[in-house]
């Protein structure tokens, strides 16, 4: 009896205890790999608010516009647009500077003869801040070369509107918006200060050269003025006069442009200062010192007051 009882306990035993499958340990999931699946998705979210909050910071930093633009496009890009025209070929281009060159010299032209028709009163004119100096003519035909040179210059003055017209025409579909806005102003600026320069040169400098010659040599010789040599002196003068005048809208232009800012301009007073006395003396045809002087002083006000106009455009920009 006791050999069977022993002989039962294994099979007893074993199904007590059942076999687990071989492949049991590799199909049940493991808790650590759900761990780390949740913790990449917790990682995932993570980054997913972090980068919209990003963006939104990013938005809110940005500067809301004060006026409308169209989207896609910028105010400085628009300006240094050129607007949309008709394409021209370089033939076609040199055959419009052809035609407009022919007819600036054809009103230059009818304006030299008109004032031609109308010269001894430009002559009387010209002649008044000499005073009571008597002219000679010292060769034959000297008085009507004078009167072509009068003519000529004056000619020239009274077509410059209508060149500036042309050249207008003919650079104005190759510039931008910006440089556009700035042709109008610059052009009336030019012209008037060329007037004023004129005005300045007929009031101030002519009659202080020639009171200043006349008063140097009255005790030793008498005065007679060649009249080729005096209309030679004062339309030199004028000319050169009106054409210091125009320093403000070079600054005008180059701070425009934004290629020189008001305060370069007034850092470099000194050299300013230099070349305005160099440049009197240069532009003045007489040789006496009150004569230059006066130009001098002329041209570094005009240039200081250029800075003035350099800094409003400056002011408006902003």
């Amino acid at each position: 009896m006791t050999p069977s009882s022993n002989s039962e306990t294994p099979e007893s035993n074993s199904n007590l205890n059942p076999v687990l499958p071989e492949n049991s340990e590799q199909n049940s999931p493991s808790p650590i790999s759900n761990l780390d699946d949740v913790s990449q998705d917790i990682n995932l979210s993570t980054e997913l608010e972090e980068n919209q909050e990003n963006q939104l910071s990013s938005e809110a930093e940005i500067p809301k516009p004060q006026f409308y633009i169209p989207v896609g496009k910028n105010r400085n890009d628009e300006d240094d647009e050129i607007p949309d025209q008709a394409e021209m070929g370089f033939f076609d281009h040199f055959e419009e500077l052809r035609q407009r060159i022919i007819y600036s010299l054809i009103a230059v032209f009818i304006a030299i003869i008109s004032c031609f028709a109308f010269v001894n009163p430009i002559v009387q004119l010209l002649q008044r801040p000499a005073g009571a100096i008597k002219f000679i003519q010292l060769a034959p035909g000297e008085y009507f070369f004078v009167s072509l040179k009068v003519a000529g210059y004056s000619g020239l003055v009274v077509a410059t509107p209508f060149i500036l017209y042309q050249i207008t025409m003919f650079v104005l579909p190759g510039l931008t918006r910006k440089e556009r806005r700035l042709l109008v102003p610059t052009l009336l600026g030019s012209s008037v200060l060329f007037l004023l320069g004129l005005a300045f040169a007929y009031v101030a400098l002519i009659p202080a050269a020639l009171n200043f010659f006349i008063s140097y040599g009255a005790d030793v010789v008498e005065q007679f003025f060649s009249i080729e040599k005096y209309f030679e002196f004062v339309l030199v003068l004028l000319f050169c006069t009106g054409i210091a005048f125009q320093i403000p809208v070079i600054q005008a232009i180059l701070g425009g442009l934004k290629i020189v800012s008001s305060a370069q301009m007034l850092s470099a007073w000194r050299y300013v200062i230099l070349g305005g006395a160099v440049l009197g003396a240069v532009l003045t045809p007489s040789t006496d010192p009150l004569t230059q002087s006066l130009l001098a002083g002329a041209i570094l006000g005009l240039y200081f007051g250029g800075i003035g106009i350099v800094k409003l455009i400056e002011n408006s920009f902003q």
